[in-house]
């Protein structure tokens, strides 16, 4: 008996999946106007989440960052980035960084700057410019720094600042960074202005808070201004208040466009 011809089993969809088509085009990415940072001049008073918000929300932008944050009450440098260019916040923020600052002698605070509560009051030693900066030799080179409690730092998921508020005080793990400069340039009972440059995550204000623990009297940090990040200075930035007047079309001006951004945080 002849066999049976067997037909051909036909189905609308493959058994396997089917590979893509590779695209060899290598045609280059496009980027928009709005794909690159802005350079701004904090003011006191305004939180570096609140900067970033209120320039998403009055220019109708989808992705903005800022590259390392500042205290409410420090001034200065925050740069923030946009679009695609927020693919570069961590190379950015890896950047070392120029701060002009103010310590205030003989009253240490919580928090180690104006905002906190004052902890402890002492006499003021007989201080001069050179005193100071014998002292903060110390200071100088790779230093394995504990973040103050009034922080952003987490501590099992949890901020310390808001373990800070409850009273409660933690073992926190030092960080190591390295101060390239921490030097007064002038000094007038019970304050004198310094500058540091320092890696990224440096506080400043335990600098301060620490110098002031060495010569024995205390120290808070008064005031502070972050005027360098990496090949960003302050000097080619626009205050916030200024930025704001700005209609979109103008603000467009002030973007550093991402392929130049990105050039920058190579040489950085």
């Amino acid at each position: 008996m002849p066999c049976a011809k067997k037909t051909a089993r036909t189905t609308s969809n493959p058994p396997f999946p089917l590979a893509k088509p590779q695209n060899y085009n290598n045609s280059p990415p496009t980027f928009g106007p709005f794909d690159g940072a802005l350079l701004i001049d904090k003011p006191r008073e305004w939180t570096s989440h609140d900067v970033v918000a209120k320039v998403r929300g009055q220019y109708k932008l989808k992705k903005v960052g800022h590259c390392g944050t500042l205290d409410p009450n420090a001034t200065g440098l925050l740069v923030l980035v946009l679009g695609k260019a927020t693919k570069l916040s961590n190379k950015l923020m890896a950047d070392d960084k120029v701060y002009e600052g103010t310590a205030r002698f003989g009253e240490a605070t919580d928090s180690y700057d104006s905002d906190g509560e004052t902890t402890e009051t002492l006499p003021v030693p007989p201080l001069s410019v050179d005193q100071l900066n014998e002292a903060t030799e110390e200071f100088r080179g790779d230093l394995m720094q504990v973040p103050p409690m009034v922080s952003a730092v987490k501590k099992d998921g949890v901020p310390l600042y808001k373990l800070a508020r409850k009273g409660k005080e933690v073992e926190r793990e030092p960080k190591l960074i390295h101060i390239y400069k921490y030097q007064f340039s002038d000094y007038s009972e019970p304050e004198g202005n310094f500058i540091v440059t320092c890696t990224k995550g440096t506080y400043v204000r335990s600098l301060v808070h620490d110098l002031g623990n060495k010569l024995g009297c205390g120290a808070h940090l008064s005031a502070l201004r972050r005027t360098r990040s990496g090949k960003l200075d302050v000097a080619e930035a626009i205050t916030l208040e200024d930025l704001l007047k700005l209609s979109k079309p103008e603000l467009e001006k002030r973007v550093i466009p991402i392929l130049k951004l990105a050039e920058l945080a190579v040489a950085g």
